[in-house]
């Protein structure tokens, strides 16, 4: 059987996602700030390798530090974020003595699915 550090309830994940939920939020808003910047970003990379820098990249790294301190929050709470694109968190559960994944993503209301290990989102099942 997988191990890992934490397995949820239903009722467990349920209570965590007040505290997920506006950092999945954040997380994607800082998301769309990259993709902003990303068709901006490619020319002035080429110039900062010959001249030390710009507004844009300094924003750029600002909001990569920025997921990154928000993914790592996250995960301080023994979940997984499995697609930062459309806020997928993944919380270990064990289910008729097998290890799943009960699965939520931005915007539903509540933890409502569940897959096997293996499965993914494209398996998920009502609880």
């Amino acid at each position: 059987m997988d191990s890992y550090p934490r397995y949820f309830s239903l009722e467990q994940a349920n209570q965590l996602l007040e505290i997920i939920s506006p950092l999945v939020a954040e997380m994607l808003a800082t998301r769309e700030i990259i993709l902003e910047l990303q068709p901006k970003l490619e020319p002035v990379l080429q110039k900062a390798v010959h001249n030390g820098g710009s507004l844009i990249s300094a924003e750029a790294l600002k909001a990569f530090g920025k997921l990154k301190d928000i993914l790592y929050q996250i995960q301080q709470y023994d979940v997984f974020v499995k697609d930062v694109n459309s806020g997928l968190i993944d919380f270990p559960s064990i289910r008729e003595g097998e290890v799943i994944f009960l699965c939520w993503q931005f915007g539903e209301k509540e933890v409502g699915f569940w897959h096997e290990l293996e499965d993914g989102f494209q398996g998920r099942r009502p609880v």
